[in-house]
């Protein structure tokens, strides 16, 4: 049985500042919180650690799309089976809308409690509104520089 989230957030930033963060692999564990690790093995191929209530897992997930400060979408390769996307939409100069999908196949007993009640979801919006955080924190100057 194959699951799937679809989450948004709308950030006070401009697409540039979410498209780069998103964009670095360095930054992900700052707001997706089960992330422990994530190593590039290249330019599309990426070594992932999770923490999960009840599991650790680690898998290798491939980009298959990147369009600039537009989409991100990427499969996994071995491991754990998932793929997702996130969209990146200007809401004006100032404001941007991010959205998150992914399709997994849950295995355990956790994971399709997770599925079932809407853990999984819930686990996406809150990292979600900790990339707004970030996001917002960039973009008023406060938060990592260089972007």
């Amino acid at each position: 049985m194959s699951s799937s989230l679809v989450e948004t957030v709308d950030i006070k930033a401009p697409v540039g500042v979410t498209w780069a963060l998103w964009s670095d692999v360095t930054q992900w564990p700052k707001f997706l919180s089960h992330v422990r690790r994530v190593d590039a093995m290249d330019e599309r191929r990426f070594s992932w650690q999770l923490s999960l209530p009840g599991a650790d897992k680690s898998f290798v997930a491939e980009l298959t799309e990147v369009v600039p400060q537009d989409r991100i979408a990427w499969k996994t390769i071995e491991g754990v089976h998932h793929a997702g996307v996130v969209t990146f939409h200007r809401l004006d100069d100032t404001s941007s809308r991010v959205a998150l999908q992914i399709e997994y196949d849950p295995t355990g007993f956790v994971e399709h409690l997770g599925a079932l009640t809407n853990l999984d979801s819930a686990l996406a919006d809150y990292d979600l509104g900790e990339f707004r955080k970030l996001a917002e924190s960039t973009a008023s100057g406060d938060g990592p520089r260089g972007l």
